[in-house]
């Protein structure tokens, strides 16, 4: 026993190393159970793939993380579609199984009442399929949207929209939380795009065929032709069925699906698709990875597995939604650690209560879970997964075009870029709301033409249009009656336009006019009025003399205006003509006469200066020398002058002066005769405010807004008269403001001229014109014809048939131009001085040269002069020089030629009774001896000295004889 004793106490201890090996192996692998609860109904095709989906999530999660201490336990409930089945499901899965998450419900509807359940329980709620923007308005923190809401899809479908120039939709969707919660974000990204929903049309999810076929027929009739259906597969097939059966889905029509049908195509009967040929679809984008396609294989082989009854089975986005829900709910879990995951009781408040709201208990890792959930961020199934503010964030949309029992992909939309063909991640590009981004489409009625998106109804409807009734100016509408068939007739300029711009459209409208009249043949209101008809429902447009204003903006639609715009003022013109005697001196200013009058007088001056010397008809006595040159210079003005000129320099400044004289004479005579003329149309008032202060009477048409703006100005009532022909108008004017008249008249441009045209010549149209945007048709808010009328309002004025309309309506007399009645302004120096400046220079440049030449030629005049001689000395007898002929000029030598040709004078000419002048031109005698031994030269002297110095010498001398006054 002794020898056995170690084998024994080794073979012991070899046995406790065994078992507190496997002990502490059973301890390593032991993991903390976390129930999980899934609402989903397991019977539907929809709830079966859900299952299989997140079964497989977990089994690959564990799979991948073995060393995980958590591991989710599903606790399945199979509720039906019923509401308060599903509430009941998650409140016994809360109460009584103690979930720590729930995984459902399928459905919006359902999902409501479970997401407050969680909340009070502190149990996350984990939808993939609940995509109604509604439930966010519960703002519960412990909601999950593993799915894309409805609402980040508007953007796609309004970017559909604008890129073809619809206005108008109609929104079809299921009477529920799924169909009514994407209504509100689809209006607004809408009237982003200038679109609108014109019409809502609610089907009910339990709405029998012939319920839905009577609200086609109901859609059918609409002008509208562009339909967004918002629903399930199921009642969104039955809805496309009826469509095609009553032809709504034919060639004009487009039709475009959210993702609520086009996400679920793989539970569509190929048949059921083939009854949506062309219409859109949104589709939620999901990149194509190698992990998605190895995934899709296995789950078509464990889904054939567990349900061998179905057959054709296919994954869609809430499959992968599914899984990704799950494995970020195993990993969220993973990271509140290996806790006893529990539950505290609550109190009850009443000791008599026993409601199950009030006894279940709270999880008491629900806010460490919720916030475990929001961090988790991972690459999942459907792209990068994360739950930011409760929400999955993914915002790619596929667009998709039905064609056959398949869908062709023909673009997509991102937020950043809009629409385009291919999807390119590394595009900057702008964003686009182009067609030409998307792919080629087969619209409904197998057309590659673009549906225009509203027509007229086929069902024989008739538009009412509404037609203003006024008794004057019948030229723009003229109603009259037919008393054999009792009925109204619609005419006029307005309407010729219309019926000029249906005819131009490229579809046929059928109408019927009404005149806006009572029974008894009164009006029936003024133009606002007839306006708000329109916009009640009363009538589909109004047609007339109705001008676009900005409170009836508001609540109509104005096409482009079709005639010109504006209110403008009416005012007799009066004879204006002056009587006055000195009305001559109007045509030109004070300045210019002044300066006109000055250069006569420097003209006649310059002439005098550069001929006084070489010219007979230019020298004599002083009077007659000044009388002379004022007479050459004025005569220039009729062209009258007979005195020769025959110095270069004065020909030149003559020439220059009689081209200045020639065009002052001919302004002149212009103006005048304006001012005898034209004159004498001058309007009797021009400024409003002489009308305000005078309390001058003024008219207005009766119902216009006109009298709105004279009433904003400041006319009284008595002061307002108002008028409904042309015929009163000119009345008005004749009994004149003192008399129960008017001085003026207010009215719309178009009206105005109208009257201009038959009393052109006793009235005229002044400032001040106000603004006003001109007449134009009116159509019901957002009606897609006033924009298809306004292109056709612009194709008949670019062509001649508006001119023809008005030569048709409007009378045309041969008057005067009424912005030609203005008075003509006298003429300034500012229009002649450039004249005036020319005429200056050449003539001061002739006296210049002159003087120059002069002074040149008597030079050595200067250097015989005593030195000590002043200035004013020597100009003096410079002036003296001047004053005498110029005998070297070749006048003169031409005189003394014919003197010596036709008289030989005899010596006595050289005798001392011969006449001599000095340089003043006085009458001198031969120098005596006496007067040259006086002068310097002795009785025997050479006589060398110039004629010109003895002259100097002499003239200094002291004047002792007198100036002969008939000298030359």
């Amino acid at each position: 026993m002794a020898k056995n004793a170690p084998f024994s106490s080794v073979f012991s201890l070899f046995f406790l190393f065994l078992v507190l090996g496997k002990f502490s192996a059973m301890a390593e692998n032991t993991t903390i159970p976390v129930n999980v609860g899934v609402v989903i109904d397991s019977e539907t095709w929809y709830g079966k793939m859900g299952l299989s989906c997140i079964s497989m999530a977990l089994s690959d999660f564990y799979a991948s993380h073995s060393s995980y201490k958590t591991r989710l336990v599903l606790h399945k409930r199979n509720p039906t579609s019923d509401v308060v089945v599903t509430a009941s499901a998650a409140l016994d899965l809360i109460k009584n199984v103690e979930v720590q998450a729930i995984i459902g419900p399928e459905t919006s509807m359902q999902a409501n009442f479970v997401i407050s359940l969680g909340n009070k329980a502190q149990v996350p709620i984990i939808s993939y399929s609940a995509t109604s923007p509604s439930l966010t308005s519960i703002r519960s923190s412990y909601f999950f949207r593993a799915a894309q809401n409805d609402s980040t899809q508007v953007k796609a479908m309004s970017a559909i929209i604008q890129a073809f120039g619809w206005r108008e939709v109609v929104a079809i969707y299921v009477d529920n939380e799924f169909g009514e919660g994407v209504i509100p974000s689809l209006s607004d990204a809408l009237q982003e795009v200038d679109a609108r929903i014109a019409y809502r049309s609610v089907i009910s999810p339990k709405a029998t065929d012939d319920q839905i076929v009577v609200e086609l027929y109901k859609l059918k009739e609409m002008e509208t032709q562009v339909f967004i259906v918002h629903m399930f597969a199921d009642l969104g097939s039955r809805l496309f069925d009826k469509a095609k059966q009553i032809g709504m889905m034919d060639e004009g029509y487009a039709w475009i699906m959210t993702d609520g049908m086009t996400n679920s195509f793989s539970y569509i009967n190929s048949s059921d698709i083939e009854n949506m040929e062309g219409v859109l679809g949104i589709k939620t984008f999901v990149p194509n990875t190698k992990a998605l396609e190895s995934f899709g294989v296995r789950w078509k082989s464990k889904f054939q597995q567990d349900n061998p009854t179905v057959h054709d089975v296919k994954l869609d986005v809430f499959g992968y939604w599914a899984y990704d829900a799950a494995w970020a709910l195993a990993m969220a879990v993973e990271k509140v650690g290996a806790k006893n995951f529990n539950f505290q009781k609550m109190n009850s408040t009443s000791g008599n209560s026993s409601t199950d709201l009030e006894r279940f208990g709270v999880s008491q890792n629900g806010p460490q879970l919720v916030q475990a959930l929001s961090g988790t961020i991972f690459k999942g199934l459907s792209g990068d997964f994360s739950l930011l503010n409760g929400q999955l964030q993914s915002s790619t949309f596929q667009i998709v075009n039905v064609i056959g029992s398949g869908e062709k992909l023909v673009g997509y939309w991102t937020p950043e870029r809009g629409l385009e063909r291919k999807l390119n991640l590394t595009n900057t590009s702008t964003y686009s709301t182009s067609n030409v981004s998307l792919g080629s489409i087969i619209w409904p009625g197998d057309t590659t033409s673009a549906p225009k998106g509203w027509q007229i109804p086929t069902s024989g409807k008739r538009l009412k249009i509404l037609v203003p009734f006024k008794p004057g100016f019948s030229e723009f509408v003229k109603v009259t009656q037919n008393l054999k068939t009792n009925t109204m007739i619609v005419d006029g300029y307005c309407i010729s336009v219309f019926e000029a711009v249906i005819k131009s459209l490229p579809y046929d409208v059928p109408y019927d006019l009404y005149p806006y009249v009572k029974p008894n043949g009164e009006i029936a209101g003024s133009y606002n009025d007839l306006v708000n008809e329109v916009f009640l429902g009363n009538y589909d447009a109004a047609v007339g003399d109705i001008t676009i204003r900005a409170n009836r903006s508001l609540y109509v639609d104005f096409t482009l205006p079709y005639t010109e715009s504006g209110v403008s003022m009416i005012v007799p013109i009066k004879d204006n003509k002056s009587k006055n005697a000195w009305v001559f001196l109007k045509p030109l200013t004070w300045d210019l006469w002044v300066t006109s009058g000055c250069f006569f007088i420097f003209i006649g001056f310059v002439v005098w200066v550069l001929e006084h010397r070489i010219n007979e008809d230019f020298r004599g006595p002083p009077h007659h020398q000044i009388g002379t040159s004022f007479w050459f210079s004025f005569s220039t003005m009729v062209f009258a002058h007979r005195e020769r000129v025959v110095s270069n320099l004065s020909r030149f400044v003559v020439i220059i002066w009689c081209f200045v004289v020639l065009i002052l004479t001919q302004s002149y005579t212009a103006s005048l005769t304006s001012l005898l003329t034209v004159q004498q149309l001058q309007p009797t008032v021009t400024d409003v405010n002489l009308l305000l202060k005078y309390k001058y009477n003024v008219a207005y048409q009766p119902g216009s807004f006109v009298h709105g703006i004279l009433k904003e100005l400041g006319f009284q009532d008595e002061n307002l008269k108002p008028f409904n022909t042309p015929e009163e108008l000119n009345q008005l004017f004749q009994n004149g403001s003192r008399k129960y008249g008017i001085s003026a008249a207010f009215d719309e441009t178009p009206y105005m001229k109208l009257f201009l045209a038959i009393y052109c010549s006793k009235y005229t149209m002044v400032d001040p014109t106000f603004k006003a945007d001109g007449f134009a048709f009116v159509f019901p808010k957002g009606s897609p014809l006033a924009r298809d009328v306004s292109r056709g309002i612009l194709n008949v004025n670019e062509g001649n048939q508006t001119k023809v309309i008005e030569d048709r309506w409007f009378k045309k007399q041969n008057c005067v131009d009424p912005n030609s009645l203005v008075s003509s302004n006298s003429l300034s120096l500012e229009s002649f001085w450039g004249l005036f400046l020319i005429t200056g220079v050449a003539s001061t440049l002739a006296l210049l040269i002159f003087a120059a030449m002069f002074l040149y030629e008597h030079k050595d005049i200067f250097k015989r002069l005593d030195p000590e001689a002043s200035l004013w000395k020597r100009f003096l007898i410079m002036l003296r020089i001047y004053d005498n002929k110029d005998l070297k000029s070749f006048t003169f030598k031409k005189r003394e030629l014919e003197v010596d040709t036709n008289f030989h004078p005899s010596p006595s000419v050289y005798s001392d009774h011969t006449e001599a002048r000095n340089v003043f031109g006085e009458q001198m005698r031969s120098p005596s001896s006496a007067d040259l031994e006086h002068a310097g030269f002795s009785p025997g002297a050479s006589t060398s000295r110039s004629e010109t110095e003895l002259a100097i010498e002499i003239t200094e001398r002291p004047r002792t004889h007198e100036i002969d006054p008939g000298s030359n």
